[in-house]
């Protein structure tokens, strides 16, 4: 496989997938690793993989309209960026029940920017919808920390089973990405437009890993 096709660029490396990501993507089967910078154009060869953790909180942005700045305006425009470069796979890590026409302004930031990334029509486009997080946040709200924790404890107990259908590790939401990319770029999914489920990150994630640590 060519250097181009195994190279990889993604945004969001400070989150809690990206951080994740960040261990696994530099590992192989992807190599070299590439961080990615808004002109991905400077990147010669244009990397195979795309991929996008960028997120951030209404807390942290200071608004719902600075929040949306990110999570929807530079996320799309990353995503046009990439389109042009030449990108062969986009992987989005979004949300599990996110919609355009929610009245709730997350969910519908998260609806938009997937309905929008479809319709630029990358050769293969794959979008993570995982559930509730699992791992250390600086910036979790408290019924959220709670629900983490009881989670993880739930996880712990039954090896995951218990927890896989709604909440998953970073660390197996990452390998998912990695999984799910290479998949594509290798011609082993057919379908050009693979949305990957709470309980469908699982498998690329945990059972199919193989890479990495």
């Amino acid at each position: 496989m060519s250097e181009q096709a195994l190279s990889t660029a993604f945004v969001g490396c400070t989150g809690l997938v990206g951080l994740e990501y960040l261990i696994y993507a530099s590992f192989p089967p992807i190599s070299p690793f590439r961080p990615c910078t808004r002109t991905l154009s400077t990147l010669s060869p244009s990397p195979g993989i795309f991929l996008s953790a960028l997120g951030t909180t209404r807390r942290i942005a200071g608004s719902f309209e600075a929040q949306r700045a990110i999570d929807y305006d530079l996320n799309l425009s990353l995503a046009k960026a990439a389109k042009e470069s030449g990108v062969n796979v986009y992987v989005l890590i979004s949300s599990a029940m996110v919609s355009s026409s929610s009245s709730i302004p997350y969910s519908k930031i998260k609806g938009d920017l997937e309905n929008e990334v479809k319709k630029l029509d990358f050769p293969f486009t794959v979008i993570l919808k995982p559930g509730l997080f699992l791992g250390t946040r600086e910036d979790s709200r408290p019924p959220e920390a709670i629900a983490r924790g009881i989670a993880s404890v739930l996880g712990k107990l039954s090896n995951g089973w218990l927890t896989d259908y709604f909440a998953q590790d970073a660390g197996v939401v990452a390998k998912a990405a990695v999984n799910a990319g290479m998949q594509c770029l290798e011609g082993k999914r057919e379908e050009r437009l693979w949305i990957v489920s709470q309980s469908g990150i699982v498998k690329p994630g945990k059972t199919e890993w193989k890479a990495g640590p």
